[in-house]
This record gives structure tokens, C-alpha cells and sequence, in this order.
């Protein structure tokens, strides 16, 4: 098994580092964005040049987004993967968010190439510090569970890590479906600028949806289709 490891929060965001001790004992390759890209969505580069420093036999710091790491990474730096992992993402990546996150694009765009995909986000509350260590060991439980299923080609894994206190049970694993409901759509006007303040902890929360399973304190898996 060979994996790629990407995110949108940059190569030296503690959540990558997170995942990779979740998949310590495998055999894989970074290629991830060299600078912080949040919310980038699908966006890819193609009229520039795209830097790639190789940091060490199997660590890739790329001046590029993260669909651009997953192209890079599939051409160039990794023959027949076993599956592209990204996160795992500082913040949740549940219903409308799927669109404009570059941790989700990047396993996207491996289903484009018909290589199967997990994305790995953790819900965080307020500005509530995350446990990294632990987010790692919720991590490495999950994709035991999912790298062993069978996934129809152009399908992928979207996962959501709720926020919990410390010393709580660990959470339950919760398949579910993939919220339409938009986010908070709220702005602060002052003269001729508009300031988003949607307060993410406020969207719709349909019951049985991946948005209320994790704010509910589980794990929520979705899967997603092209």
C-alpha cells in the first residue's frame, strides 16, 4: 500500500503531522501545499510555474494548491497509489463546505484520476485548541475501517471529527449523508465593504445529516460522488 498525504493548511500544519502519525507504518509520500491555502476549493494552477522543493525522500513542499499537490504528486512523484489521503484539516469540512475546501478538492481530484480518496477534518469549537495526538488516533481507527472497503471509481471518503471535552469517550463512527443546506449567509456593511460574520456553529443542522452528527459529538462519514 502507497499513499499520498496532502492538506490545505500547509505542509507544516500540525494536522498533516497528525496524519501522518496516523499512518506511521505505511509506506507513503508528502506532497503538500507550502503555504497556508484554506478554503481554496478546487482551484489549480496553469499559466505559472509551480515550485517543488523536495524536503526529504519522500517529503514534497509545493507552490501550489491543493488539487495542483494531487496532479503533481499522480504524474511525477508516485506511481500507483494505493489511495490520497488529506487533512487532516484544522476546522470541519461538512455539507457546503465540500465545495470550497481545498482538503476536499484534493481527494476529488485523485477521484477524477480514478484513485480513491480520504479527507480527514476536525470540527473545531470557537477557538478551542484541538488534541492533535488524538485526533490522530480517531484518525488511524477510521481509515483502518474505510481503506478495507471496496469504492466504486469516482467515489471518495469525506470524514468529520467532532470537538470534544477532554477525558470524553471516544466517538462513535456515524455513515451518513452529506448536508444541502447552505451556510450562514451574513454580512456586516460599512460604507462599500461587506464582512462575512456567519457564525459557522449556527448552520442548518437537519437531523441525520453529516453537519448534526458531528456537532452531536461523532464521527461523520460521508460518501461522495463526482
Amino acid at each position: 500500500m502507497t499513499l499520498i498525504l496532502t492538506n490545505d493548511d500547509g505542509i507544516d500544519a500540525p494536522g498533516i503531522r497528525a496524519l501522518l502519525k496516523a499512518v506511521a507504518e505505511q509506506k507513503l509520500i508528502v506532497a503538500a501545499p507550502r503555504n497556508h491555502l484554506s478554503g481554496c476549493g478546487h482551484q489549480v494552477t496553469t499559466t505559472t510555474a509551480i515550485n517543488v522543493q523536495q524536503r526529504s525522500k519522500c517529503e514534497y513542499a509545493i507552490a501550489g494548491t491543493p488539487a495542483d499537490c494531487t496532479r503533481i504528486a499522480l504524474a511525477h512523484l508516485c506511481q500507483d497509489p494505493t489511495f490520497v489521503l488529506s487533512g487532516i484539516n484544522s476546522g470541519g469540512n461538512m455539507g457546503a463546505d465540500v465545495y470550497i475546501s481545498g482538503t476536499v478538492a484534493a481527494v476529488r481530484e485523485a477521484a477524477f484520476h480514478g484513485v480513491p480518496g480520504i479527507a480527514i477534518s476536525h470540527y473545531r469549537q470557537g477557538k478551542r485548541k484541538v488534541d492533535w495526538d488524538t485526533a490522530a488516533r480517531w484518525t488511524k481507527k477510521v481509515l483502518a475501517d474505510l481503506m478495507n472497503r471496496s469504492l466504486e471509481v469516482g467515489t471518495y471518503w469525506n470524514v468529520n471529527l467532532p470537538h470534544l471535552e477532554p477525558g470524553d469517550p471516544d466517538p462513535d463512527v456515524v455513515f451518513c449523508q452529506l448536508s444541502t443546506q447552505p451556510l450562514p449567509v451574513n454580512y456586516r456593511v460599512e460604507g462599500n465593504d461587506y464582512y462575512y460574520v456567519g457564525e459557522y456553529a449556527q448552520r442548518d443542522r437537519l437531523i441525520g445529516t453529516d453537519v448534526d452528527v458531528c456537532f452531536t459529538g461523532k464521527i461523520a462519514v460521508t460518501q461522495l460522488k463526482l
